[in-house]
Parts: C-alpha cells; structure tokens; sequence
C-alpha cells in the first residue's frame, strides 16, 4: 500500500503541470475574446491569407510586362562570329565578306586565316546536288593524292599467309591470317585502313557492327577489297583518301596540312575535283556542285568559285 501511494505522489505533478499547460492555453484564448482581441489561430490566418494576396499582386504584373513583349519575340544572341575567339576574329578579318575566291587564291588565304597554333589539315567541303538516297547518286570513292594528305596512315591486312607476308613487305603495319580475327575479338582497332582479299570477307562478317561505324569495313567501291594487296598497300601509304557524300548531300576532305605550302595544296585539291567530276552522276539533272569551300580545321571558311555545274 506504501508502495502504491509513492507511485500516486510521484507522478501526480506531471499530470498538474499538464492540466496548467492545458489550461494556461485556454486562459489565454479567452483573455483574448474578453479583451475583444482576435485570437491567435485568426491572427495567423489573416497572415497568411495577406501573404497570399502579395504573391498572386506580384503574378499579376509580371503578366502584365509580359503581354507588353512582342509575341513570339526571340532572345537576342550575339552574331557567331562575335562568339569566337580572339585569334579567329582577327584573322576573319582578312576575308572580304560576300566575295567568292579562286581557288588558288583560297587555299592561299586558308593557311594564312589558320588561328590554330599547331599543323592544321586544309579542307574542303562541297554541296552536291544529288540525292543520297538513291543508288545511283551516293558517291563514294577513292582519290589518291600526288602529295599525300599528311597524317600517318597504320593499315592492316586480313589476307592468306603468303599474301600477308608480300603486303609486309611493301609497308603493312598488320598483316596476318587466323590471328588477325583473334585482334578483332579482344576489340584491337590499331589500324586507320583495314584491306582484305574477297574470299575472306565472309570471314569479317561477324564484325561488320564493329568496323562499320567506325568506316574500316574493306569495301569494293574504297578499292580494300581486291586481289592485288601490295598495290592497295602501296596506295594507302601514299595517301589514297576515301570520300563520300552524307545524307546532307556533301563532300568532306582533307587537303594536306598548312605546313605543305599553297602549291602541294592545290596540287592536291585539282586531283580532287578531277576525281570529283568523274563522279557525277548520269541521271542527275540540274547542277552537280553548289557551293565549294576551303577553310582550316578550325578556321574561318572561304567561298571558292563553282569550278563546274
């Protein structure tokens, strides 16, 4: 019984200091009615309900300043070549806006407008006017270039053993049988130029989503598919140059660099629209090329004169 009584005595307090909490709160609510006050709950609701008229004013006259804007008004950006580079403005400055240059003469300019400060390659790019999409119209070929394109080209060679070892001979950096497909299947890709005898096509062809994205699968139309391999080997080295028109029906090459000078460049670039010309297709109508231009690899671009139609 003692026992019970201390248990009642010590946590009797708890429940009047709990009951005075209560009751302190309802003290103060009814002091604030007697006094003809709001009450504390209203206080905050007119509070909020004030902050809420602010939010929806200020809504109201951002709509305001943006039916003042014109419809549909673009964000005004600054001119690209404002955007550029330093470099790149001051040397852009030498080209005469609107003018169309002989070709001679744009290869000049191009290596003289190149802001880079390494060995840049000269290129060129031609708007064609055939549609990819047909057979008949999606050129593709090879062009071997009388001064070389100036990168270092690693070709492989995927051919029986006898023919492997004549293409090592002649300058093929990877010429093997069996052992090449074992290079292909740990993924090894240290070749810019993959040529390959016709009866070992069929061999690669487990492969072909692994080469063809990356443009290395031999192709008849590339001359890297044939029997003569040290010719093909031998052409590659000398700068034989694959190009073909995309889906937005346009040639990219590359020249040479800047280092070889405006004579081998344009030695190289009349090869070029030779081999170009020979290409256009005979059921095209209309003109073949147009518009031309040279430009560095990261210079500014050059309008060159329509050559042909």
């Amino acid at each position: 019984m003692a026992k019970d009584a201390k248990e009642v005595k010590d946590t009797a307090p708890v429940e009047t200091e709990e009951v005075k909490v209560e009751a302190t709160d309802e003290v103060v609510e009814e002091k604030f009615a007697k006094s003809g006050k709001k009450s504390k709950k209203h206080l905050e609701e007119v509070k909020a309900e004030e902050e809420r008229q602010a939010k929806k004013v200020e809504r109201a006259k951002e709509e305001a300043e943006a039916e003042k804007k014109p419809k549909g008004a673009k964000p005004v950006t600054r001119p690209l070549i404002e955007r550029r580079g330093k470099n790149y403005r001051k040397v852009a400055e030498k080209i005469e806006k609107g003018k169309i240059y002989p070709l001679a003469e744009a290869i000049k300019l191009a290596i003289e407008t190149n802001p880079a400060k390494f060995d840049a390659t000269v290129e060129a790019h031609v708007r064609l006017g055939v549609d990819p999409r047909q057979a008949d119209q999606n050129i593709r070929t090879t062009v071997v270039l009388p001064n070389g394109n100036g990168k270092t080209v690693h070709v492989a060679v995927f051919a029986p053993l006898d023919e492997a070892k004549k293409a090592k001979e002649v300058g093929a950096d990877i010429a093997e049988d069996v052992e090449f497909l074992k290079r292909l299947d740990k993924g090894e890709i240290a070749f810019d130029v993959l040529i390959s005898t016709p009866a070992y096509m069929p061999k690669l062809g487990k492969y072909a989503r692994m080469l063809g994205p990356k443009g290395l699968m031999p192709n008849p139309k590339a001359g890297t598919v044939t029997t003569d391999i040290e010719k093909a080997v031998k052409e590659a080295k000398a700068g034989k140059v694959e190009y073909r028109v995309d889906k937005q029906s346009i040639v990219h090459i590359g020249l040479g660099k800047t280092s070889f000078g405006a004579e081998k460049l344009l030695e190289n670039a009349n090869t070029f629209f030779d081999s170009l010309k020979t290409q256009k297709p005979a059921s095209l109508k209309g003109n073949y090329v147009k518009s031309v231009y040279i430009t560095t690899t990261m210079g500014p671009s050059i309008a060159v004169e329509n050559l042909y139609s």
